[in-house]
């Protein structure tokens, strides 16, 4: 594993806001970090560090005004629009603190739309949708929508729509950060045996160090730099 391209790689990035105003923010200043295949890595930093900008950067939602992005040793920073855009669909999954699900959709068909998006056929889909949930434990709940859903169910329900076009790479930002203790470290708990279930790479940003400290790794964002 050692030998093998990180499945993320970031080189020296830098990202200041209101660049030139009076308001100008660094927030990230030769901010550098690798992944290794399978590494599940937590990233801890104090509220407004920048960890959310870091993510949005790695999964290629935002760009850096320096540095090199890379998945799998590919340089995304040179990238056009359309090949950073497949790239997310197809090699990033996403989970956010809040679920984010389509209220009008099922759990079934939250976790089958992004596999649409990437051209999947809907029986394909729909039963890839249908193993992700039953091994979270949710088979019985499937046909639900978010509403009649507990916010441990909705956070289960995102992390089967973050893996269903199965990703190399994971980025989570505070995933159980909306949830009570009790029901945060449970739902993590399923959320740690799905990534290593699958084998892909995970950056978790957490402030719970409790829950960062049962992941490989730990990172700490200050001042814009990873240490």
């Amino acid at each position: 594993m050692s030998d093998a391209l990180p499945v993320l790689a970031l080189d020296a990035i830098t990202k200041t806001y209101n660049k030139g105003r009076p308001n100008e923010v660094q927030v990230l200043e030769a901010a550098s970090l690798a992944l290794a295949p399978g590494e599940v890595v937590a990233l801890v930093a104090p509220s407004g560090a920048g960890k959310s900008t870091l993510l949005h950067i790695a999964g290629l939602l935002d760009t850096p005004d320096s540095g090199a992005v890379r998945l799998s040793g590919e340089d995304m920073s040179r990238s056009g629009d359309h090949a950073r855009t497949v790239a997310r669909r197809s090699q990033i999954g996403f989970i956010y603190q809040f679920h984010h699900l389509l209220p009008e959709f099922t759990a079934l068909e939250n976790v089958a739309l992004p596999q649409l998006a990437n051209g999947i056929a809907r029986v394909e889909a729909d039963a890839r949708a249908a193993q992700l949930l039953d091994r979270v434990g949710l088979a019985a709940r499937r046909d639900h929508r978010p509403a009649a859903l507990s916010g441990g169910e909705q956070q289960r329900v995102a992390f089967c729509r973050a893996l269903a076009n199965e990703p190399a790479l994971l980025l989570a930002d505070e995933p159980t950060g909306n949830l009570d203790p009790a029901t945060s470290d449970q739902v993590f708990g399923v959320l740690m045996d799905l990534v290593r279930a699958t084998g892909l790479s995970a950056l978790i940003a957490t402030h719970n160090l409790a829950l960062a400290e049962r992941m490989d790794r730990i990172l700490h964002l200050d001042a814009g730099r990873v240490t």
